[in-house]
C-alpha cells in the first residue's frame, strides 16, 4: 500500500527538481507534481508499452534514438493532462523525461538506502524497520 505512495513522492520530487533545470518544463505547485507524477505512472504503465512496441522499426533503424522521442511524447501527454503542469520546446519535450529518469533514479536509491523500500521496491514491514 505504501510503495505506490513512496514512487509517486519520488516522481512529484523528480518533477520538481526537471522544472528547476530543463527549461521548457513549469510545474505550479507541489500538488499538481504529485497528480502529474501519478499521471505519468499510468501513462508509462499503459500507454507507452503499446507506443514502444508500434515504434519499434524506427527504433530498431534509430539504434535505440526514437525510444527519446516515445518518453517525450508520454511526458508531453500528462502535461496536457495535468493543469499546473506544461512542457513547452523541444529541449523541454527530449531532456524532460531524461532528467526526471536521473532523479526519480536517485530519490529511489535514498528510499532503500533509508531502508523504507527494498531493492525490488516493496515497503519493509514494521517489524524490520529499524528502530532509532
Amino acid at each position: 500500500m505504501l510503495t505506490p505512495l513512496l514512487t509517486a513522492l519520488a516522481t512529484a520530487l523528480s518533477l520538481l527538481i526537471v522544472d528547476l533545470v530543463v527549461p521548457g518544463v513549469n510545474i505550479a505547485n507541489f500538488p499538481a507534481a504529485l497528480i502529474a507524477g501519478l499521471v505519468i505512472g499510468l501513462i508509462n504503465g499503459s500507454f507507452k508499452p503499446v507506443l514502444s512496441t508500434l515504434s519499434l522499426p524506427l527504433n530498431f533503424v534509430t539504434f535505440g534514438g526514437f525510444s527519446l522521442i516515445v518518453n517525450g511524447f508520454c511526458f508531453w501527454l500528462a502535461s496536457v493532462l495535468i493543469p499546473g503542469f506544461s512542457v513547452h520546446g523541444i529541449i523541454g519535450f527530449l531532456l524532460g523525461p531524461v532528467i526526471l529518469s536521473f532523479a526519480n533514479t536517485f530519490i529511489n536509491n535514498y528510499f532503500v538506502e533509508r531502508n523504507l523500500l527494498t531493492s525490488s521496491g516493496d515497503v519493509k514491514s514494521q517489524g524490520e524497520l529499524p528502530s532509532r
